[in-house]
């Protein structure tokens, strides 16, 4: 499990490094290039290196930090992030985090959520999926952490739903994907429609680009998570699914995250083209991290 676990958070970190870039672009399947590039001249991510992420893997690493110190709280959580946000250190942040750490510097922390829909809540989700044996409490912590930033209920859905999607690939349960569609299906009628007909067209063989029209790419994470799912199942080769991951454009950074987490996360570690994890910031750091994620497991499990 130590292993899938590492492949997680390092497969989340290295496909938001691929999608960097790429972020808030035309979608680019037809001049796709393997590996990392930097973004162009004026980009909002354009002052980054090729390797480097952006605040998608920021607020993982900040939350996996707070837990694995054992000091995480949402209020600490919440302080963490206005803080990161007004030395303006997070990378081209989620306009929904922005909007929330400027309520933060006049609000209390636990009273500045906006009603939104925006991806942005989903990366502080994952190192609950990793610290938690159960999946029930591990869904409660991280939607209570959404809350800081993402009020709206659809956002609670589909930190569940992704939740969901990541348990059940790390403890190697049949059909991680049909369980997680479940679960959105469950939680939230439009986000379940909407992933269903992302893996009906995977299905029927629809092509990706035409994919991409039909169920979108934008920050809206009723179109960033379905095109996730339609890659996952699409793509089964690792450097296919990170490849195109990063150049369908959009929101590519999160959708990066979310199809490198799982890659990691089904597949573990060994699975994430070593190239590229050599070349990712903070790799030692990062994998550093999920080792103390994964002792909390183990003493949470024990106990």
């Amino acid at each position: 499990m130590l292993v899938r676990m590492k492949g997680c958070m390092l497969g989340a970190a290295v496909g938001d490094a691929l999608g960097m870039p790429n972020e808030s672009t035309m979608p680019g399947l037809s001049k796709m290039k393997y590996g990392y590039r930097r973004a162009y001249k004026g980009h909002p991510n354009n002052r980054l290196a090729a390797g480097q992420y952006t605040d998608d893997t920021q607020t993982m690493i900040l939350v996996a930090t707070l837990l694995a110190d054992g000091k995480y709280t949402d209020e600490r959580y919440g302080l963490a992030l206005k803080e990161l946000y007004a030395r303006e250190v997070l990378r081209f942040p989620d306009g929904s985090v922005s909007a929330a750490c400027d309520h933060m510097f006049s609000e209390k922390i636990l009273a500045c959520g906006v009603k939104s829909t925006t991806a942005g809540c989903l990366p502080p989700a994952l190192p609950f999926a990793l610290a938690y044996p159960d999946i029930h409490e591990g869904t409660e912590r991280a939607v209570r952490a959404c809350s800081v930033t993402h009020t709206h209920p659809a956002a609670h859905a589909a930190v569940s739903t992704f939740i969901t999607l990541l348990y059940y690939a790390i403890h190697e349960s049949p059909d991680p994907v049909d369980k997680a569609l479940q679960q959105a299906q469950n939680e939230d009628d439009v986000l379940g429609s909407k992933i269903h007909n992302a893996l009906k067209l995977e299905a029927e063989g629809t092509e990706t680009d035409t994919a991409v029209l039909r169920i979108g790419n934008d920050v809206s994470l009723y179109q960033t998570l379905p095109i996730a799912f339609f890659l996952i199942k699409r793509y089964e080769r690792p450097a296919d699914l990170l490849t195109v991951a990063a150049h369908v454009g959009g929101n590519t950074d999160t959708i990066g995250f979310l199809c490198g987490a799982y890659l990691g996360a089904s597949k573990g570690r060994d699975a994430i083209p070593a190239d590229l994890l050599e070349s990712l910031e903070d790799r030692q750091r990062i994998e550093i991290l999920a080792q103390r994620i994964f002792d909390i497991y183990t003493r949470k499990l024990e106990t």
